[in-house]
Formats: structure tokens, sequence, C-alpha cells
């Protein structure tokens, strides 16, 4: 029951993103493409996970065992103990390994980390929903022109504001705490400031 519970938790949380729509922030975008197999979920095209068998995890074995002859060479005073063939193969006969669908759906929520400290949100992927079929795909990727600057607000605004406080009281934390003013300078000496608050949320909310 309890591994049930953190699976649908991590599901829940996988789609909290769609609170951006409820939020001062504008509505996202969803871009549509049809087409030969070309996007990812998030950097790899869409795949699963087998168990390993027996050819897969002798071919893992020699790559390692490659691996690690190259890495003793190039580093000889450093040079690790290889183990052997067969205790090797076996941990490989317990890993998966990624295949790439050629029929079916895979999806990947919004990506993001936290870099410096616990508020500095930083964006890294957008969600994607696609289906493949034999090397062609059809994907919906949510986004937002203005991408980085909309989902690392909204990120500070979900997980960093006081939620005891009212909409237009968090967005003044956000813009406060976590600003967005950014400058561009260009060659011919011209530089252009930008508030992406101003792009990025309800008119309403920059009054």
């Amino acid at each position: 029951m309890k591994t049930l519970k953190r699976k649908l938790k991590y599901k829940l949380e996988r789609l909290r993103y769609w609170k951006a729509l409820f939020s001062p922030f504008k509505p996202f975008r969803i871009r549509f493409y049809a087409g030969e197999l070309a996007i990812g979920t998030p950097y790899f095209f869409p795949r699963k996970w087998v168990k390993a068998t027996p050819e897969r995890a002798h071919k893992a074995t020699l790559e390692h065992i490659k691996s690690e002859e190259r890495y003793n060479e190039m580093n000889p005073k450093y040079a690790r103990e290889i183990k052997p063939y067969e205790e090797i193969y076996q941990e490989k006969l317990r890993c998966s390994y990624s295949k790439t669908i050629k029929v079916g759906f895979d999806s990947c929520g919004l990506g993001w980390k936290i870099k410096w400290d616990d508020n500095d949100f930083r964006y890294e992927w957008g969600p994607v929903f696609t289906f493949v079929f034999f090397g062609y795909q059809i994907a919906f990727m949510i986004g937002h022109k203005d991408v980085s600057h909309y989902w690392e607000a909204w990120l500070y605004y979900e997980y960093a504001t006081d939620k005891s406080k009212s909409n237009r009281e968090r967005i003044a934390q956000c813009r406060k705490e976590f600003p967005q003013i950014w400058t561009s300078h260009y060659s011919d000496g011209r530089k252009e400031t930008i508030d992406y608050y101003e792009r990025i949320l309800k008119p309403k909310y920059l009054k």
C-alpha cells in the first residue's frame, strides 16, 4: 500500500505544472508535431525499460571491461582493478535496459532543478506527450514563448511563496525575491531591458 501511495504521489507531482493554468500566469501553449521520430522525452527518443537478456548482459559486460581497460591505459597511476567477467555479468544481468518504442505512448513531465539554494529554480525541459508508430510520431509539447522565465517564475510562485497570502501578494513576493529583469546588449551599442513578468503574467496582475 505504501508503495502504491508513493507511486500515485509521484505521478500527481509530475502533473503539478497544470496548476499554472489556474494561476496568475498566462496559460501555457501546446505545440503540435507530426512527422518522423524527432522529439525526445526529454533527452532520448521515446523508450521503455526491459529486463536484461543473457545476450544484452554479455554485451554490457564486454563494454564495461573495455571501458575499464581504456581508463587504466589513460590513467596508469590511478588504474582500477577490473572485476572478473562472471561477477560483472551477474551485475549486468540484474539491470534494466532502455529500448526504443516502436509502437506506443510515452511522456515526460516538467523538468527542473534547484541549483545554488533552496529557492534557485532552474528550468530544464518542458512536458511532452507523444505517440510513436514505426519511426513516426505525433507529439504535444507544452511550453511558452519565454519558456525558462515562465516556468522558473511559476516554480517560485508555486513552491516558495506564502500560500496564506492572496495571489496578488504572492506575485508581489515573486517580483521582489525572484526578479525576471534581464538586459541584452547588442553589437551596435544598443541595450534592451525586459521585465519578463510583464510578458508571462495575466494582465490583471500587472495593474
